[in-house]
Parts: structure tokens; C-alpha cells; sequence
């Protein structure tokens, strides 16, 4: 039986679904990773799949383009004739579903997160989410990262109750991020913030909560880790950036492969975030035992028991992050190793990698004794 597993970059397969790919292959399925090429694309075979690259528009919103991919999206799934095509990001979610539906194959769906375009009211928000009403339609399976996105399809019409199941955003591998000391041998905190360098992180608040921080606490460190100039209209451009590092108010160490060395050199990480599924950075912290600040918002507040294993600030509010980040300098080590033990223990109960494999090897079980 044939799978095809589709997102918007295979920077996005390796880092995020790679557990799932080992899983298919190993239960005999003949595993199909669909995204554009990019420098992720050769890692793909080690993970038991097969790649194949499909150009992809993955932030315009051109008709004439969006049309193309529905097309190509069409002919590669009428090629490959898989059993059941799993779609997760807008676009494959979108295209790659209404062809699959045409083609009489099963689709499970994954709605991580709605980003930018669910968090304002505009014409291309109602556009997207009739997309979705008709992506939709016919899906057997739609998975949601957190309830209240579930609860915003549903109440909308965007697709049926009963088709509907959550799942902890992709989980995290709880064996390859382990629980680590605290650093000791530096006389400073330092903060973290792990994301795409994008507006709608909170990366603007995280370096104005930075300066009001640093008024009082000089030799606390603030770091950004993340891919820059990435395309997005809310992206962060170089030059604000290097404008930030040259006022000495955040250090910017790029992207990187590996989160968990950055991880455990900080003292907390932070996502002032303005809706997530269910952010996997958050995720990946609190299984290394360490605290966490994010905003009290959609999927971000899933992650976080304010005050047992994290804390949680007003969205798009640097002042409040700010008084978050000053209670975190306050407590004492011990207690921020008590915060990293709670997370560590929380992301154990409810957010193993294994419970979203599980779910998806079970539906896909029953989708395939039925065929």
C-alpha cells in the first residue's frame, strides 16, 4: 500500500515528520514525501521514503499559480494512485486534497497551526477558509494541534464534527531530546527564542521586552535561533535584524540542524507567539527540562501550566513579557530546575511523538481494511 505524505518544504519532512516516515516504513507501507526541492530533499531516503519534488507557491496567492499546483497535484496523485494522501500546510491541505478527492482517494488532513491569515479578518482569510470548506468536504480524517482551532472549523462550517480528531501538534521525540543540566559555568541567564524570524512570532515584543529588561538586569543575554529572510509577508528583513544585534539588545545565531545544543544553553526559552497549533519549540524545551514563556493564545497556552512549568504573558504585550521575564531572573535556580522538571513530566503525559504516530497508523489501518 502507498502513502503520500505532502507539505510545503522538505526542510518541513525531515524536521517534523520524520517519526511518522519511519513508522509507515516499517509497518511495510511504501512511503511517497511530496514538497518542493530544497537542500532537506537528498535526507528524505534515509527516513525508508521516496521523494518527489513538486514546485510549490507556498506564500503567494496568485489564481493562475495556485490553479498550476491543483494541476500538478492532480496528475502526480493520478501517477501514483496512492491508497491514502496525507496533507498538512495550507496549500497541500488545499490543492493536494481537492485533487485526491477527484480521484477517489482517501485523505487525512492536519491543520497545524493557521498562522497570519487566520489571525486578521480579511478577504483572503474568508478565501482560504472557503478553500478549506471544499478541501474539506470529503476528507476521512482532519487532525487539529489544539481545540481551538478545532472548535473554529467546526462552528464555521469549514468541515464536519465527526470527522474531526486531535493530535499534540507532531509531538517530540522524547529519546533524542533528553533532559540536560543546567549551564553553570557563566554568571548570566539568557533567554531564548526559537522560530522563524517572523512578526507574528512575537519577535518584535521579545526584543522590546529585551531593552526594558536589560534598563535593570544589563548582563542578562537575550538570543534569537531561526531562519531569516524567509518568504513571508510578516518576515523580519536582515536589516532590522542587524539593527538589533548592532544596538547590543539580542544576540542572532541563524538557523541551525541541531536545536539542542542552543537548548541547553538557555536558562528559558520564549515564544510570545500569536497562534500556533502547537509549537514544537515549546515542546522540544520542556522535554530538556527547561522553563518556558509563551502568550496566553491559541496553542501556545496548551503547552505551558502558567506558574508550574512555565509562564504565560498577554499577546502582543512587551511589557507583560517583560514582567514575565523579570519573575523568571528572580527565582532561583533550583526553582527553575523544579519549572524544567514539571514541562519534562508534562511533555511525557501528553505530548510523546508516539501518540501522534499512533493515530495515524490506526486511522490509516482503518482506511486501508476497508479499500
Amino acid at each position: 500500500m502507498k502513502i503520500i505524505i505532502a507539505l510545503n518544504t522538505a526542510w518541513n519532512l525531515v524536521n517534523f515528520r520524520a517519526g511518522l516516515i519511519r513508522a509507515l516504513a516499517a509497518k511495510g507501507y511504501e512511503v511517497v514525501a511530496v514538497a518542493p526541492y530544497d537542500e532537506y530533499a537528498p535526507r528524505l531516503a534515509a527516513l525508508g521514503c521516496r521523494f518527489v519534488a513538486l514546485p510549490m507557491d507556498n506564500k503567494g496567492t496568485h489564481p493562475g499559480r495556485d490553479l498550476l499546483l491543483l494541476w500538478r497535484f492532480y496528475w502526480l496523485l493520478r501517477r501514483e494512485r496512492p491508497a491514502v494522501y496525507l496533507g498538512y500546510t495550507v496549500k497541500p491541505n488545499v490543492y493536494g486534497s481537492l485533487a485526491a478527492h477527484a480521484l477517489g482517494i482517501s485523505v487525512v488532513n492536519n491543520i497545524a497551526g493557521l498562522g497570519a491569515v487566520f489571525i486578521n479578518d480579511s478577504w483572503l482569510t474568508r478565501l482560504v477558509r472557503g478553500l478549506y470548506r471544499l478541501a474539506l468536504l470529503r476528507s476521512v480524517r482532519v487532525f487539529f494541534q489544539n481545540e481551538d482551532d478545532r472548535r473554529l472549523f467546526v462552528g464555521g462550517g469549514l468541515v464536519r464534527q465527526a470527522v474531526t480528531d486531535q493530535v499534540p501538534g507532531s509531538g517530540v521525540d522524547l529519546e533524542r531530546f533528553e533532559v540536560t543540566a543546567f549551564p553553570v559555568s557563566r554568571n548570566k541567564i539568557r533567554f531564548l527564542l526559537i522560530a522563524r524570524m517572523l512578526w507574528d512570532k512575537g519577535v518584535g515584543e521579545y526584543v522590546e521586552a529585551a531593552r526594558i529588561v536589560k534598563r535593570h538586569s544589563p548582563n542578562v543575554e537575550f538570543c534569537l535561533l531561526g531562519f531569516l529572510d524567509v518568504q513571508n509577508p510578516a518576515a523580519i528583513s536582515r536589516e532590522q535584524m542587524q539593527t538589533w544585534v548592532e544596538e547590543g539588545v539580542v544576540n542572532f545565531h541563524g538557523a541551525t540542524d541541531d536545536v539542542r545544543p542552543h537548548i541547553a544553553e538557555a536558562d528559558c526559552v520564549v515564544l510570545p507567539s500569536y497562534r500556533e497549533g502547537t509549537p514544537r519549540t515549546l515542546l522540544e524545551a520542556a522535554a530538556m527540562g527547561r522553563p518556558t514563556i509563551t502568550s496566553d493564545a491559541v496553542g501556545c497556552r496548551e503547552v505551558v501550566d502558567d506558574g508550574v512549568n512555565g509562564l504565560l504573558c498577554r499577546p502582543r504585550d512587551a511589557a507583560d513579557l517583560a514582567e514575565k521575564m523579570k519573575r523568571m531572573i528572580a527565582l532561583s535556580p533550583e526553582a527553575r530546575a523544579e519549572m524544567g522538571r514539571r514541562g519534562r513530566e508534562k511533555v511525557e503525559r501528553q505530548f510523546d511523538e508516539k501518540i501522534v504516530i499512533r493515530k495515524y497508523l490506526e486511522t490509516i489501518a482503518e482506511i486501508v481494511g476497508r479499500s
